[in-house]
């Protein structure tokens, strides 16, 4: 299976020109791959995305993947479309304080824990899990997951790094990286709810060094949403 991804707020006209059917996000559209004389066509299939803004997720068969990527790059010269790889997308999601599954949120943690406690509605009814959440709700103690911004920009924590208050070791590294748009080193870890508070001074060991930090507010990008909704 071959994955493309068109984002930004130019997304509609950059892959509006290369299906059949109707919008891009709501069916399975016929793509053009090629030109050749036998007009080869795949099906793919697109997707709501969301990575700081919204965006197309395009599937299709693997074989189809280098041609849905001429024709998706032909589309977009005029429009300015550019290029980006896997850390790019993990930039972006630092900076809008996107999760990531099997570092930020595991099996160990409930979303409480992880600041997704918006995800939860307990009044749709019964479901697996739901008395559980109910009971950690309540809880006032434990761990929350919680951004971190580096005074030293140039000093980036990637995962396990250890994260320091007082001198004690509280914590470690669940993912970090570089963020570009705010120009500033993210790092997310679990903090004891008591220290989870804005503006608590932190330390992260970075190849054998302490780097000062401090817990900041997320997400450092588009607090409101706007930028999402566009």
């Amino acid at each position: 299976m071959g994955v493309l991804r068109a984002l930004g707020p130019a997304r509609s006209r950059r892959a509006g020109g290369l299906h059949d059917g109707g919008p891009l996000d709501r069916v399975v559209p016929l793509h053009e791959l090629s030109r050749d004389r036998r007009r080869r066509r795949a099906r793919a299939r697109a997707a709501r995305h969301l990575r700081r803004r919204a965006g197309l997720e395009l599937y299709c068969a693997t074989e189809f993947g280098a041609a849905l990527w001429r024709t998706l790059w032909g589309a977009g010269e005029d429009h300015g479309l550019a290029a980006g790889g896997y850390r790019a997308i993990d930039s972006l999601r630092l900076e809008k304080g996107y999760r990531v599954w099997g570092a930020d949120i595991t099996p160990d943690e409930h979303p409480f824990q992880a600041g997704l406690g918006f995800a939860v509605k307990p009044g749709k009814g019964e479901f697996i899990g739901r008395e559980a959440l109910l009971r950690v709700r309540e809880e006032t103690g434990g761990a929350r997951l919680c951004c971190l911004v580096l005074d030293d920009p140039r000093s980036v924590a990637l995962s396990n790094e250890p994260v320091a208050i007082d001198g004690q070791v509280l914590g470690r590294v669940t993912s970090g990286g570089y963020g570009y748009t705010v120009g500033a080193s993210i790092a997310y870890a679990y903090l004891p709810a008591e220290h989870a508070v804005a503006d608590t001074e932190v330390a992260v060991e970075i190849f054998g060094e302490w780097v000062a930090g401090r817990v900041a507010r997320e997400p450092l990008y588009d607090p409101e949403g706007a930028r999402v909704r566009a």
